[in-house]
């Protein structure tokens, strides 16, 4: 697995827990105890902590636009896989200028593919 893609990965399991923890917790330790056992050797720990740290800063304003692209689908009746791989998407495509949109798009979706359910990235896709 590519470095950024393995750091995605770790950053939406660790939004995943928080979220469905109804966004109670230290979410450092959780992100910290996902690296040591996902991915003990993982060399780009830092991408991870900064795409966690934004998404969670960003997190009304990225939420706001899920219900703008979203209307049918309040936000609460969003998997919490798929409300989390937007909510990283929609970061990395609004405000981290570093990540191309393409690269957004298609992490996004393959995210989606891997942890959510059978039409998750259909609806990544479309969002």
């Amino acid at each position: 697995m590519a470095n950024r893609h393995l750091a995605r990965t770790i950053a939406l399991q660790t939004l995943y827990e928080w979220d469905f923890n109804k966004q109670q917790g230290n979410v450092a330790e959780l992100l910290k105890r996902n690296i040591a056992e996902f991915a003990p050797e993982f060399d780009d720990q830092q991408f991870s902590e900064n795409l966690v740290k934004k998404v969670i800063e960003y997190l009304p304003h990225l939420d706001t636009v899920i219900r703008e692209y979203a209307p049918e689908w309040p936000l609460e009746q969003i998997t919490v896989v798929d409300r989390n791989v937007l909510r990283i998407g929609i970061y990395e495509l609004q405000h981290d200028k570093d990540i191309p949109p393409k690269v957004a798009i298609n992490e996004s979706i393959e995210l989606a593919k891997t942890f959510g359910g059978p039409s998750s990235g259909k609806f990544i896709n479309g969002v």
